[in-house]
């Protein structure tokens, strides 16, 4: 009987922030294969591009068992929620949240990208995540650049996510804008741990800003060409 009632008061454990979709289940990477509700809050074009982004990453063999993709929409003003994440196998957002850019990347809004280091700049393009560490800003996720000469340097400049004390609503509303990293998308610290434990290893980030240069260079934006493979392909067509 005493067992019966101290087993009453066990709590039980908690699940794990991690997908729980069917492990056979394919990733969607078609736009028109998600529901609506999923999509509130994202500009569709850009979640297509990343859908698109993410499918050559697949194909291409640079990552594996992939199962969420983050998005974020630099277009936006860092006092708006512009960092997503989806259950590519759910079919589902797992989070909708504020992110700061670099301080060398604008203020309120960033206008300029780099992959170059101490430029203090976001980088644009497909990022895959790696692993975890606690560092100077506290835990931390490791990506890895994809995007050859727009953020392969991310993991020698130390481009990560993490939380920050600079990234809340109220900071959005009585500075006018967010406080800024040194280029790594800084999340809430309230969310920032369970956003990293829920994407990490697993993942892709997607970073979009309507920059003419990546958008049309980026093999990941071309099915999985390079521009110069599709003139060369478009060549031998007798294009």
């Amino acid at each position: 009987m005493l067992v019966v009632l101290l087993a009453a008061f066990v709590e039980p454990p908690l699940a794990a922030s991690r997908p729980t979709s069917p492990a056979n289940a394919a990733p969607a990477f078609s736009v028109e294969a998600w529901p609506a509700t999923a999509l509130a809050g994202i500009n569709r074009q850009v979640f297509d591009l990343a859908l698109g982004a993410a499918s050559c990453a697949v194909r291409s063999g640079d990552i594996e068992d992939l199962a969420t993709l983050t998005v974020i929409d630099y277009s936006r003003p860092s006092t708006q929620k512009r960092l997503w994440v989806f259950d590519l196998r759910a079919r589902t957002r797992l989070y909708e949240e504020l992110v700061a850019h670099g301080s060398g990347s604008g203020a309120k809004l960033a206008t300029s990208f780099s992959n170059q280091p101490e430029s203090h700049q976001s980088s644009l393009g497909l990022f895959r995540t790696e692993d975890t560490y606690v560092g100077k800003n506290g835990y931390s996720l490791r990506l890895r650049g994809l995007d050859g000469g727009y953020n392969d340097q991310a993991y020698a400049r130390a481009i990560v996510m993490h939380g920050a004390p600079y990234v809340s609503d109220e900071i959005a509303r009585s500075q006018g804008r967010l406080g800024r990293s040194w280029g790594c998308p800084a999340l809430r610290e309230g969310i920032a741990r369970e956003v990293i434990d829920t994407v990490k290893g697993r993942g892709l980030v997607f970073a979009y800003y309507p920059d003419p240069a990546w958008l049309a260079s980026s093999k990941y934006l071309h099915d999985c060409a390079s521009p110069d493979d599709e003139l060369v392909s478009a060549r031998a067509s007798g294009l």
